[in-house]
C-alpha cells in the first residue's frame, strides 16, 4: 500500500500516517529544498562566471558533481513518501578534464536535476507553504477554546479580551464590525468545531499535495523510461509462430 493512500474516510485518514508523512515531507522541503536550491544556483553561477577562463573548467566539473549530490539528497528524502527507489543514470567520463566536462554537461540527467532543483523550486515552494499554512491554521483553530481568552486589545480606553476573526475597529460590540469576535466559550467551541471539520477534509488536500510533489520529483530525478519499451521487447523476441516454424524445420 502506498504510504500516502487517500482511500480512507476523513477520520481514518487523519488517524493514519499519511497526513503526518505528508507534513514531514512538505515541511522538510521548505528548509532542505531551499538549501539545495541555494547550493545548486551558487555553484552553477560560479561555474558560468568562471567558464571564460581555464580556471572555470574544473569549477564546472565540480558544479555538476555538486548538483548530482543535491539531487541524490532529494532522492533519499523522497523515500519518506515513496518506497520505490529513485535512481538517476549518469554518464561517466572516460578521462581528461575536457572530456569530463563535456560528458557531465551533455548528460540529460544533469539537466533534469537542474530542472527539479532550480526551475521547479519556486512553484513547489509556493504550493507547499500555502497548503501547510492553511492546514496549520485549521489545526490551531481546533485548540481555540483553550486560549481564546488570552489575546486582548485596548480600544477607546476599554480593554477587550478575545480573538477576532474579522475586522472590529470599535471592539466586539461596536459598529462597524465584520466577522466573528471570539470572546466566549460557546463562540470558541463553534469555531473549534468548524475548524475540526475543515481540518479533517483538508487532509485530503495535504496528502494530494505531497503526492503531486513526489510525482514531480520522481519524474525529473529518475531515469526517463521509453513508453514503447514493452512493445519493442515483444517485437525483438521470437513469437510463438517463429517457434513453431523452427520446430517444423527441425522435424524435416
Amino acid at each position: 500500500m502506498h504510504p500516502l493512500n487517500l482511500r480512507r474516510d476523513p477520520v481514518r485518514l487523519t488517524l493514519s500516517t499519511a497526513p503526518w508523512l505528508a507534513v514531514r515531507y512538505l515541511f522538510g522541503y521548505l528548509f532542505i529544498g531551499t538549501a539545495l536550491w541555494a547550493v545548486a544556483v551558487t555553484v552553477a553561477t560560479a561555474g558560468v562566471i568562471l567558464s571564460f577562463t581555464l580556471a572555470g573548467l574544473p569549477v564546472l566539473v565540480g558544479a555538476a558533481l555538486t548538483i548530482r549530490w543535491c539531487a541524490n539528497a532529494e532522492r533519499a528524502r523522497l523515500r519518506l513518501v515513496d518506497p520505490k527507489p529513485v535512481i538517476g543514470r549518469y554518464r561517466e567520463p572516460a578521462g581528461g578534464l575536457l572530456n569530463n566536462l563535456r560528458t557531465r554537461w551533455d548528460d540529460q540527467a544533469t539537466w533534469r536535476d537542474i530542472a527539479y532543483l532550480v526551475s521547479m523550486f519556486i512553484p513547489l515552494f509556493t504550493l507547499d507553504i500555502v497548503v501547510l499554512t492553511i492546514w496549520l491554521t485549521f489545526l490551531a483553530g481546533i485548540t481555540i477554546p483553550i486560549w481564546y481568552w488570552a489575546p486582548w486589545q485596548t480600544i477607546h480606553g476599554v480593554r477587550y479580551h478575545g480573538y477576532q476573526l474579522g475586522y472590529f475597529p470599535n471592539g466586539p460590540h461596536g459598529h462597524p464590525g465584520y466577522g466573528l469576535y471570539v470572546d466566549s466559550l460557546p463562540k470558541a467551541l463553534l469555531v473549534a468545531g468548524s475548524c475540526l471539520v475543515a481540518f479533517l477534509l483538508f487532509n485530503y488536500v495535504l496528502v494530494a499535495t505531497a503526492r503531486a510533489h513526489a510525482f514531480v520529483a520522481r519524474g525529473l530525478l529518475s531515469e526517463p523510461t521509453d513508453p514503447l519499451q514493452e512493445a519493442r521487447e515483444i517485437l525483438r523476441n521470437p513469437g510463438p509462430l517463429s517457434a513453431a516454424e523452427t520446430a517444423g524445420r527441425t522435424a524435416l
